[in-house]
């Protein structure tokens, strides 16, 4: 399994620099920022001996470009939904669930951490195929940025080899644009696709598909167009 780590719209270069020392504590390399500070010398000061991360960090302007290359995108929160009704932020996992769910598959896993301050919108989470939590107080759930890396990093740190391929993603939104055809040609009421659309790419985020299995979706969803058009 190959991780990145992506921060979108990081605040504060120490914060930067931080994570990247996490990362090299628990032997992880790919770095990736969506629209960062300007990166200087407390950046470098803060990562300690992790500069080559910083130094070779990749830098986009958009959530899609930096996600792009991916085969499964797990966004972190802080804050949960209050009902299994809110597919936004739920259903979640812990990390050790994550790692757990995650073990013997092979692919390209986006680790995506939000802005310190509002961390990820609802429209960002609505892009990740699965969430991440961290067990916390109630009372004050959300982390520090480093510090919540470090948790999750962890606990998938020690991780091993797979033999199952993980699903490009392009297919995967390929196959979410093709359901909601589908729902439309069908007669799906308009005020719920998009609700029934997010819990579906929670639904087969969970599953964790393999590219055969995406096609094979596909196909079925092919058939059913056939009929509608007979």
């Amino acid at each position: 399994m190959k991780y990145r780590v992506v921060l979108v719209e990081p605040k504060y270069e120490g914060n930067v620099g931080s994570v990247a020392r996490v990362m090299k504590n628990f032997g992880f390399t790919d770095l990736i920022l969506i629209n960062p500070p300007k990166l200087g010398e407390f950046s470098l000061a803060m990562s300690a001996h992790a500069v080559d991360i910083l130094d070779k960090c990749k830098i986009f302007r958009s959530f899609e470009e930096a996600v792009s290359t991916s085969n499964l995108i797990v966004g972190a929160t802080g804050i949960s939904g209050k009902s299994n009704d809110e597919h936004v932020r739920m259903p979640l996992y812990n990390p050790s669930e994550l790692k757990e769910k995650l073990c013997g598959w092979v692919g390209v896993i986006s680790l995506v951490f939000g802005r310190e301050d509002v961390g990820l919108s609802n429209e960002e989470l609505k892009k990740c195929d699965m969430i991440v939590k961290i067990p916390t107080n109630d009372e004050y759930p959300v982390m520090n940025l480093s510090h919540a890396a470090a948790v999750i990093l962890y606990e998938l740190g020690d991780f091993p080899g797979g033999k199952m391929q993980l699903a490009k993603h392009d297919d995967l939104d390929r196959l979410y644009v093709h359901w909601g055809s589908v729902l439309e040609r069908v007669g799906y009421p308009d005020h719920k696709r998009a609700k029934t659309l997010l819990m579906l790419r929670r639904i087969l985020g969970r599953a964790i598909l393999t590219g055969r299995e995406v096609q094979t979706l596909r196909g079925v969803l092919r058939k059913i167009e056939r009929r509608i058009n007979k």
